[in-house]
């Protein structure tokens, strides 16, 4: 008796290639609406579905495959039992199942899509039968993903697939379906209005492998890449690699941290990244001069680091960044000039994301514990410069405000305890990760050295002690940014006061730990 393969696929990459396998295989080819008739018109033979189930499609093709003459024919084991039970029902084996579902993903994508569209494209025959075949695997192929139909016209070679492989379509089948119930679900959730179910009762997301990396941060560490499949906005994920070494997990790591600090400016902008904290930043008239003042900040700290810009690489700018060793630059484009001077410096990731406009990326953020998963809205919050509080009686100017809302921005993407330095614009100390903050300040004022006089000192928290502002005092900064809110507040802006140094306050803090 000929073997039985139902196919019924959206994607008809491949499909008519793999159906005329199957044919030259023996396989009788069983086949529903477009599938049928892409098959048909290839002059591949095809049983309609409908002659198997001896019931017509209805409700607008809603139901053709959920019937016994199908899932019978899926689930069946290879018994006498279960084959006298099938014989007596008029239902033949079906040996292959090759199905994937409605582009569910591409039409939430869609600019304007309404819930209607969505729901309808909400497939349940598919992963039914995916299922059933996935479940019955040791008798039954489950084929989900196109690329996969050359293995198997290969296994099939030899007349039967061993255990091994089938286990292994079995698995991807499971894995297909998870994450497309998880891609509705989290669609729907989204449904329920802004602010509502962002921590559902289950929380469940999927990603799919972009990549196996070398290693992880450290050799004897494996490490691979996931990529979100529906990513929102510019992103490391979504971006092109135009040239250079493969990335490396520290590489997506800091790229990810550039990028995320550059697009906060509105102006042409540059940052260099150094261990996942900002080394150089820097705001100019464009993204050459953004570059150059970046570099200066920390020249030796820029040596090996990834360097992020908010417009288009110049020639000049590639000029510039070839001087120096670095692992990778991001952007959202690349003059020709500049790509053609880049791509002469042996293994330098170019990475080019598109605009930055339009959303900002994921609203949520996830940190793995052991045992556990933390989820926390993503840190958007922007400045304020209306709702700024000057906690000294002198006021800041201007240019002052500007300056410290720089410094602030830069330092919320400096792990705590953070303390940064900043002139015109330009970092030039940072004081990361210590364990008290005049640490992190000393370490940030001792970078900035003579040129912190008449600078300008970000600070991720408020300060317990005026020891912080002594120091700033010391080292000549004119003007300090701290979200206040200690207990001791006013020992500090008294400290301030008497050293002629301008305090705002802004409310909230930005620990990133």
């Amino acid at each position: 008796m000929a073997k039985r393969a139902l196919i019924s696929v959206s994607d008809k990459t491949g499909v008519v290639e793999f159906a005329s396998g199957l044919v030259e295989r023996g396989y009788e080819i069983v086949s529903t609406g477009g599938t049928s008739k892409t098959l048909k018109e290839a002059g591949v033979p095809v049983t309609y579905i409908t002659s198997v189930t001896g019931f017509p499609e209805i409700l607008d093709g809603r139901v053709k495959t959920l019937h016994p003459a199908v899932h019978g024919g899926i689930l069946a084991r290879r018994t006498p039992d279960h084959a006298g039970q099938l014989e007596k029902q008029g239902i033949g084996f079906i040996d292959l199942v090759a199905v994937n579902l409605y582009p569910f993903r591409e039409t939430i994508a869609r600019p304007g899509v309404t819930l209607e569209d969505a729901v309808e494209n909400i497939d349940i025959g598919g992963p039914a039968m995916v299922r059933a075949a996935a479940k019955n695997h040791r008798y039954v192929l489950v084929v989900v993903n196109p690329a996969r139909y050359g293995d198997v016209l290969k296994a099939l070679e030899g007349g039967e697939a061993d255990y091994a492989f089938r286990l292994a379509l079995a698995r991807e089948a499971f894995a297909h379906t998870a994450s497309y119930d998880t891609a509705i679900a989290a669609y729907l959730e989204k449904q329920s209005g802004e602010g509502e179910n962002l921590f559902p009762g289950v929380w469940s997301r999927s990603f799919e492998l972009a990549q196996v990396l070398r290693y992880g941060e450290n050799p004897h560490q494996q490490a691979a890449f996931y990529r979100d499949p529906a990513p929102a906005g510019a992103s490391v994920s979504s971006a092109g690699q135009l040239a250079g070494k493969e990335l490396s997990y520290n590489n997506i790591l800091d790229l990810n941290a550039a990028l995320e600090l550059v697009r906060e400016f509105a102006d042409p902008a540059a940052v260099v990244i150094k261990h996942n904290n900002p080394c150089g930043a820097a705001c100019a008239g464009d993204i050459a001069q953004a570059y150059r003042l970046a570099y200066e900040g920390d020249p030796v700290s820029a040596y090996g680091g990834i360097v992020a810009c908010n417009r288009t690489v110049t020639a000049e700018a590639a000029r510039l960044m070839a001087e120096i060793f670095l692992e990778a630059v991001i952007a959202p484009e690349y003059s020709e000039a500049a790509l053609e001077i880049l791509k002469g410096k042996s293994g330098l990731r170019l990475m080019e994301t598109g605009s930055l406009e339009g959303p900002a990326g994921d609203r949520l953020e996830l940190r793995k514990v052991n045992g556990g998963l933390l989820l926390q809205e993503t840190d958007r919050k922007l400045l304020d410069r209306d709702k700024l509080e000057a906690a000294t009686p002198v006021e800041p100017g201007r240019e002052d405000l500007e300056e410290l809302i720089f410094a602030m921005t830069v330092v919320k993407h400096v792990k705590s305890n953070a303390i940064v330095v900043t002139k015109n614009r330009q970092l030039i100390g940072v004081g990361a990760g210590q364990m008290n903050r005049v640490g992190s300040a000393g370490i940030a004022m001792t970078q900035a050295g003579e040129r912190a006089r008449g600078a300008y000192l970000g600070s991720d928290a408020f300060f317990p002690f005026a020891d912080t502002v002594e120091l700033a005092a010391k080292a000549g900064i004119k003007a300090i940014i701290q979200p206040g809110g200690s207990v001791r507040d006013e020992e500090s802006v008294k400290a301030a006061e008497k050293h002629g140094i301008i305090m705002v306050l802004t409310g909230y803090r930005h620990f990133k730990h």
